[in-house]
């Protein structure tokens, strides 16, 4: 696909991308989500798995498929996508719901919709966890309880049924495997009041210890948009489970206008959404936040739920049939921000903007502009070389690609071939010697095109480069 992407600067190749195999660990989880409600076909995607180099898949269990009729469960549609993705070499991350109609009070089967709540549905709930748990000991170790509780502001589930619903959840699973890795909560749109209620309860019933991490959702139209609200949101939890991680458990953008599901009121385009999907993951990534990725595959919404229209948040394009069409220009941003950023590079925590920029300031740096600019910095675990992310961050992604020429200045870079990487396109630049110096420990770079959407100044050894 041609984008309107264009950097004055000699070309050098492009970021090669990295099968998932290739990749021991990253910051990054896949949604695979509502094969438990045949929205899409796991069958039609799975190739396209691998090669785009994440290796955690976020799944649902689907209850009321596997349990049509009590006391029956029909596992065969969760055995092939769970043995399927595991002979892989990928890592599925299952989720414990929704309800089931065919008891009473068992709670819904679509988003929105209530826990089970009686005392018969209770059970019979807790019965096909237990179950579940069991069959895929040997192959999910990642699991989490329900998803978005609060959508729509449900006033069924209350923060303090949910959490007691998690408590539930979570000591079935941990009875079958102790070391199991157990996400709480699924948070909707974010709502401070509920986070606190919520882990008021965990606390009071000492129960935190229970979960390995807590997720969210939030569809914000800046991506940059909602660092306030997860902050808030980081406090609360470190004030009754400190060391709890932050994980956007679902996020993703459209790739059109008016489509289903979250930030449809807005004319997006293939464009707009991998600006908008690569955005997110490295401001989660510089924020110390894992992210998933919503979604792989296109998803045909219909039946009973709250939207009923194809949701166009997919990487892969698909057909009314959910067979895929073609990939989209965010699959391969996507794969350009996995094969850069995994488990060999970290975080320089202390990398902070000065007005003034001088010899042992550590690692903070400046910028020619006082415009909002989002920079964020890395360097290999072994070799110290560093990597920093860059782009505007004040606005929605558009389809605009105009540059803003900047000067910028990193003290403690220590560069000896520096790059410029665009992460849309994938494409490496060189960086004349005329943009580029060094005095004593301070790397300076001159005329640097930045625009909305994340390019790298990168030490050159760091990027798998295709010619």
């Amino acid at each position: 696909m041609t984008t309107k992407i264009v950097f004055p600067l000699k070309r050098l190749g492009a970021v090669a991308p990295r099968n998932a195999a290739e990749i021991e660990d990253s910051n990054w989880f896949l949604g695979c989500e509502t094969l438990d409600r045949d929205y899409a076909d796991f069958d039609q995607y799975k190739e396209y798995l691998c090669p785009l180099g994440i290796k955690y898949l976020r799944f649902q269990g689907g209850w009321a498929k596997t349990e049509k009729e009590q006391g029956v469960y029909d596992w065969r549609w969760l055995d092939h996508i769970i043995e399927e993705s595991v002979g892989r070499g990928l890592k599925p991350w299952l989720q414990t719901g929704y309800g089931n109609p065919v008891y009473p009070g068992a709670g819904g089967e679509n988003l929105g919709a209530g826990m089970p709540l009686s005392e018969t549905g209770l059970a019979a709930y807790e019965r096909w966890v237990g179950k579940m748990a069991a069959r895929y000991a040997d192959k999910v170790f990642d699991w989490e309880v329900w998803n978005e509780p609060n959508f729509g502001d449900n006033k069924v589930n209350t923060p303090e049924i949910t959490a007691d619903f998690n408590i539930r959840t979570a000591r079935i699973i941990k009875e079958i495997q102790p070391g199991a890795r157990i996400s709480a909560l699924a948070l909707g749109h974010i709502d401070i009041d509920y986070v606190e209620r919520f882990f008021r309860y965990l606390h009071g019933h000492d129960a935190c210890g229970l979960f390995h991490n807590v997720t969210y959702h939030d569809y914000s139209y800046n991506p940059d948009g909602n660092k306030l609200a997860v902050y808030k949101m980081r406090q609360i939890v470190e004030k009754y489970a400190p060391g709890l991680i932050l994980r956007q458990g679902e996020n993703g953008a459209p790739s059109e206008g008016n489509a289903g599901g979250a930030l449809a009121d807005y004319n997006w385009s293939e464009l707009s959404q991998a600006k908008w999907d690569v955005r997110r993951m490295l401001e989660n990534l510089g924020n110390d936040i894992q992210c998933s990725v919503f979604s792989i595959a296109e998803m045909q919404y219909t039946g009973n739920g709250p939207v009923q229209k194809k949701n166009a948040k997919g990487l892969l394009k698909t057909d009314a049939g959910n067979k895929v069409t073609g990939c989209k220009l965010a699959y391969y941003a996507v794969q350009n921000v996995t094969a850069v950023f995994d488990n060999t590079l970290e975080r320089i925590k202390d990398a902070s903007y000065t007005h003034s920029l001088a010899e042992g300031d550590g690692n903070r740096y400046w910028i020619s502009t006082d415009r909002s600019i989002a920079v964020y910095g890395y360097r290999h675990r072994e070799t110290k070389k560093r990597v920093y992310t860059i782009w505007k961050d004040d606005a929605i992604p558009g389809d605009d690609c105009e540059m803003t020429f900047l000067d910028f200045a990193f003290a403690g870079g220590g560069f000896e071939d520096p790059v410029l990487v665009d992460m849309i396109t994938g494409g490496v630049y060189e960086i004349p010697a005329a943009q580029w110096s060094r005095e004593g420990t301070i790397d300076r770079f001159r005329r640097i095109p930045v625009y909305d959407a994340p390019v790298l100044i990168a030490e050159r050894s760091l990027i798998p480069i295709a010619r």
